[in-house]
């Protein structure tokens, strides 16, 4: 569920994009010239309210909180309702370390940009600091009335120190002497000991020591180990059964303060946890090495500013007075938190093996037009008898994209692969396939996106792998992160020369593509592969290609392109044709397209968007966007895909953009238009099934609130699980 592209920066809106893509496949009875008749609609635009658009970061605020709604749902499995209160705690330290962090540095800087629903840094964050204090207390009461008690009832306990039985307290006090007292370092805070450096998402104790000869009291940190596990498992036998039980580790350490500081009185301790700003730029125009001077930042992520001071909701005031002067806290930004601090400690749980309490396994199918999983087709000669639309994670990744690449890799005829990475898997069967691939003597090219948040360490391994097997290697362009998913694939046939694509929503990732719901479309059209031939020479030459003939790229045409279709449906709406627009998106943000999207519901256009976590756009506001409606699903599966319908121009599109600034303005997206109606009408059923009324959903209301729906006791279905019963998905 988590995914770290949802907190990039944004710093301000851009400028208006002066470059626009044409219309293609647009039919006769919708013109591309604008009408005379658009000019009211464009005055109403331009007479829009000042509160048009809802706060960002409070928006995504609310998409945490619906991540919250899942583990609070009775009808999931206990275990998968734990997970969700992980996902819950990961995402909300990613919000702080990289949004909180850029609006406290506009704060302290006196950048005093006003967000589009006009409130300055220092309101956000206020209000930021309010909403996180209320739903981390919902957070950490959920887990402590509700699922610890039904972990127990299922024979999963998560205990604490005085619960521990004597045997067991020998046991652990063995453990803890043999495994874990070697590997604290106590850290004491006096004249001749200045206070420690706390580093970002570290788990501390803070502890008040006093010497009963002087009656001097004195403060110490334990840092809690962070390359052992959070809970420390025993194992009780009960009617021949093994059955869990966890102690955390803070827990094992504060019983045994005395063996830390013996001969001294142990007075309080109290948790704590601090997250800090990794909200980094690289001045690439300055560095000639951009890998080294990834480096060189990534070092100094772990020294950031602080902007999260966690604490223990029974800490003492002089404790936590003494938290903020040693660690430069604004007391607005600490968050007092019931019971265990970082939840996201509960993936270990949620490890146990027992899977009555989970969702039941399943295997993705093979995609029909490839043929059984036993018995694979030819991916090129497939593709020569059409195009071919996958849904990820319903259709396997393993069997379609994966063997796809492995195939070029392997096949003589091919000549070349030139391939986009921007997230891959830690023991990547892709950059495997592109090894082998450029071992073989086929000109290999990968562009290795090494700025994708918190994956920078992962993606400098990788190309330097991949470099020593021969693959030119490209970080792509200066000043622009690469985000497109495209894999271009050259391969000789008798005198001619045939190009197979592949472009996607989602990432080259074999791990994610099981959990991330994402679609890609395979084909071997000969005007696509020209225009990912005209991308690659851009992206690893000098080439500043703007205009492409089945493609959209940001960030010169995505933003152009999206408006230059929501004007053309508005035009053909006063023309008298039937229009909609629909849209699927993780976050919709951009004002332009926003505001493009109000001047279609003025026309009478009805606009459906569904939309996984931030939406900035007010639906249903009468004289601004009554015929606008959002709503979002979340589930086992994250709704990853980005997909535009355009009913009367009849385009349907693709691709890697959502509509944000960091997406449209500083990044290289790519999107395609899918063409052949066999895979229209599928994205088609999937839009159907996303917006049926009894669809489990969460529905944006005109004042930014989201409403749950269906309403308790009316018919409720589950998106995905449709999904993989259309598809008749097996469980192993």
């Amino acid at each position: 569920m988590t995914d770290n592209e949802a907190t990039d920066t944004d710093t301000e809106t851009p400028a208006a994009e002066t470059w626009s893509a044409p219309l293609a496949n647009t039919p006769p009875s919708a013109p591309t010239a604008p009408p005379a008749a658009t000019a009211e609609v464009a005055v109403t635009v331009d007479l829009l309210p000042e509160d048009r658009y809802l706060n960002r970061e409070l928006s995504w605020l609310d998409f945490n909180s619906r991540v919250l709604a899942l583990a609070e749902d009775s009808s999931l499995p206990l275990l998968e309702r734990a997970k969700f209160l992980a996902i819950f705690s990961s995402n909300l330290d990613e919000f702080y370390m990289v949004r909180v962090a850029g609006l406290k540095r506009r704060d302290e800087t006196g950048l005093s940009v006003r967000s589009a629903d006009g409130l300055s840094p220092r309101e956000q964050l206020s209000l930021i600091g309010r909403r996180t204090q209320e739903i981390s207390v919902r957070h950490a009461r959920l887990f402590i009335d509700k699922i610890l008690p039904e972990l127990a009832g299922e024979g999963i306990s998560v205990i604490r120190w005085s619960e521990v039985n004597e045997v067991e307290r020998e046991r652990l006090t063995r453990y803890f002497i043999e495994q874990v007292f070697p590997v604290l370092t106590p850290l004491a805070v006096d004249p001749a000991h200045p206070f420690p450096y706390i580093s970002g998402l570290s788990l501390n104790l803070a502890v008040t020591v006093k010497d009963s000869t002087t009656g001097g009291e004195h403060f110490a940190r334990v840092k809690v180990p962070d390359n052992v596990d959070r809970f420390v498992r025993l194992d009780r036998s009960e009617d021949s059964s093994s059955i869990p039980a966890f102690i955390p580790m803070e827990e094992l350490i504060a019983a045994h303060l005395d063996v830390l500081f013996p001969g001294l009185e142990i007075a309080e301790h109290h948790a704590f946890r601090i997250t800090r700003n990794a909200d980094f730029e690289v001045e690439e125009d300055r560095d000639e090495d951009l890998l080294q001077a990834l480096e060189r930042e990534l070092a100094r992520r772990r020294f950031g500013s602080p902007v999260r001071l966690e604490v223990a909701d029974d800490m003492t005031e002089h404790m936590l007075e003494l938290l903020l002067r040693e660690l430069d806290v604004d007391p607005g930004d600490v968050i007092e938190v019931p019971g265990l601090l970082d939840l996201s400690c509960l993936m270990q749980i949620y490890g146990v093996d027992r899977p009555s309490l989970k969702d039941a396994p399943f295997v993705p199918a093979t995609h029909p037009a490839f043929g059984e999983r036993e018995t694979p087709k030819s991916i090129f000669s497939t593709l020569r008898d059409g195009d071919v639309l996958l849904h990820h994670p319903y259709d396997s990744f393993s069997t379609s994209v994966q063997r796809f690449i492995e195939q070029a890799a392997a096949d003589p005829h091919v000549l070349a692969i030139k391939q986009t990475l921007y997230r891959t898997s830690g023991d990547s069967p892709i950059v495997n396939a592109l090894i082998a691939a450029a071992e073989a003597g086929k000109q290999v090219v990968t562009l290795v996106e090494i700025k994708a948040r918190f994956d920078e360490q992962a993606n400098i391994a990788w190309a330097r792998k991949l470099e020593q097997a021969g693959v030119h290697v490209v970080y792509g362009l200066v000043g622009l992160k690469t985000h497109c998913k495209t894999c271009l694939v050259v391969r000789r046939e008798g005198s001619t020369i045939r190009r197979y694509c592949h472009i996607g929503t989602g990432n080259y990732n074999p791990k994610t593509a099981r959990l991330y719901e994402d679609v890609g479309l395979i084909t071997a059209a000969p005007e696509i592969g020209a225009d990912l031939t005209d991308l690659f020479n851009s992206l690893t030459g000098y080439s500043r290609k703007e205009d492409y003939r089945n493609l959209l790229v940001a960030p010169y045409g995505v933003r152009a392109g999206i408006i230059e279709r929501i004007d053309a449906e508005v035009e053909a709406k006063l023309s008298g044709a039937d229009a909609r627009i629909r849209l699927k998106a993780n976050a919709l943000v951009d004002e332009q397209v926003i505001d493009a999207l109000y001047r279609a519901s003025a026309a009478g256009v009805p606009v459906q968007v569904v939309v996984r976590g931030i939406c900035a756009l007010k639906p249903g506001v009468a004289g601004l966007s009554e015929n606008i409606e959002v709503r979002s699903i979340l589930g086992r599966f994250l709704e990853h895909s980005r997909v535009m319908h355009f009913d009367a121009i009849d385009q349907t599109w693709i691709g890697s953009a959502d509509m944000m600034h960091r997406n449209l303005d500083r990044r290289v997206e790519v999107m395609v238009q899918v063409k052949d109606p066999r895979l229209t009408d599928q994205l088609d059923s999937m839009f159907d099934s996303a917006l049926d009324p009894t669809t489990r959903c969460w529905v944006l209301e005109p004042d930014g609130s989201w409403l749950a729906s269906p309403a308790d006791g009316e018919k409720v279905r589950d998106h995905q699980v449709s999904l993989m019963r259309q598809r008749r998905y097996t469980g192993s």
